[in-house]
């Protein structure tokens, strides 16, 4: 995994899924400056948060004060950013209705971390249905979290090992003056 700038979950509507996975991951230490959002594939206009979505994370003390859906724009979509579908049925929408650039990474929530099953989508459910959605999130999220943390790590010591080693380069091609430094002697054999 590579450093992003941000991370944007992806589900239907922006209502459930995807901004519950956005208010958890908030609550968990990320190592470096990380954007962290949520989009809805098909948001008319912006609504607020599913109240039972709204309960569930309230409950866990996880504030999620002014949240509204927001459309998953073209713009979104870029190298830098990491775009987490909440299932397969999502990426695939993805992938049908907007033009994915080069070396931009689009996954699937549960694949990434390596969870067997999907979030199960809670719409239209009981508050416990939302209960057990978020329950699943939080688990999976904390993976997805070691693995940003883990990938941040490796990257730092990556660029660390290549300063070092242009450091080591330039020392070893010359001076500070530009003349050479080789043990080859100057004396002019007789």
């Amino acid at each position: 995994m590579k450093k992003y700038k941000k991370v944007i979950f992806v589900c239907d509507s922006g209502t459930a899924r995807a901004p519950m996975a956005e208010a958890i991951m908030k609550e968990y230490m990320i190592k470096y400056p990380l954007e962290i959002e949520s989009r809805g594939l098909v948001v008319l206009f912006p609504e607020p948060l599913n109240q039972k979505a709204e309960a569930v994370l309230i409950s866990n003390g996880i504030n999620v004060e002014n949240q509204m859906s927001c459309q998953l724009e073209q713009e979104d979509l870029t190298p830098e950013h990491l775009i987490i579908a909440m299932g397969e049925e999502q990426r695939q929408k993805i992938i049908e209705n907007y033009e994915i650039p080069e070396g931009m990474d689009l996954a699937v929530l549960n694949e990434l971390t390596g969870d067997e099953l999907e979030i199960i989508n809670p719409y239209g459910g009981t508050l416990q249905a939302y209960g057990l959605c978020c329950e699943t999130l939080n688990k999976t999220i904390k993976k997805l979290v070691n693995l940003v943390n883990e990938a941040n790590e490796a990257n730092e010591a990556n660029e660390a090992n290549e300063e070092e080693n242009e450091d080591n380069n330039e020392i070893e091609g010359g001076d500070v003056n530009g003349e050479s430094n080789s043990n080859e002697s100057s004396v002019n054999p007789a």
